[in-house]
């Protein structure tokens, strides 16, 4: 009687046990989803407030949605795809990211870089992210016809045939709806002001939810 009982209890135990330790796994894992913005002071928050910006404000929806996601701001200003490129791989390693969002390149433009060279910088990126199971993300740009229209046509065609490519979620214009508004630019003409952090979070999210969702 006395080994069944035994018997009975040390069953319930490892019962218990077994459901605590897949309870702590699945919370571990859920816990570990990182999303990690890649990209230049458009990202970085320059010269406004980085509780403003808009990836601070994708952490705090995040955080009020209860997600599993947390984010990383990874993000400098003046960075082109070439300086990307050099600290992708520590990024990676630091941060083993789910998902990737690259927004990169307006600094190429603006500078009148080697298009073919942002390009296979950007690709460069997006094929170590894949390697190690992260989803990419790409935000576009478009830059004014300061070194003529086939470039300017040719810079914001290099988002459109990346994206194809690698089959990723892509924003086509990241600053749409900010770009050449006079009361959301700062006075660098360049910058968006932290009244327009909620409208570039806006063209990002319908995007990067669907990601969340898969």
């Amino acid at each position: 009687m006395r080994s069944r009982l035994f018997g009975f209890f040390n069953s319930i135990f490892i019962t218990l046990f077994s459901v605590f330790v897949f309870a702590l796994v699945a919370s571990t894992a859920q816990a570990a989803q990182t999303i990690v913005v890649f990209g230049d002071s458009l990202s970085a928050a320059y010269g406004i407030q980085p509780n403003t910006g808009w990836v601070a404000l994708l952490e705090n929806k995040l955080k009020t949605q209860n997600s599993p996601y947390k984010v990383v701001n990874a993000s400098i200003s003046g960075e082109t795809t070439s300086g990307g490129l050099t600290r992708f791989d520590q990024m990676l390693k630091t941060h083993q990211p789910n998902i990737v969002v690259i927004e990169l390149g307006a600094n190429d433009g603006l500078r009148g870089l080697s298009l073919s060279e942002m390009q296979s910088n950007l690709n460069s990126m997006i094929t170590k992210a894949k390697a190690k199971n992260a989803t990419v993300m790409l935000l576009g740009m478009k830059i004014p016809p300061n070194y003529g229209i086939q470039y300017t046509q040719k810079f914001s065609a290099i988002y459109h045939d990346s994206a194809q490519k690698y089959q990723l979620s892509l924003v086509p214009f990241f600053l749409d709806g900010v770009a050449g508004n006079r009361s959301l630019v700062q006075d660098d003409g360049l910058h968006p002001t932290a009244a327009a952090q909620p409208k570039l979070l806006e063209n990002v999210w319908p995007k990067l939810e669907s990601l969340l969702k898969k």
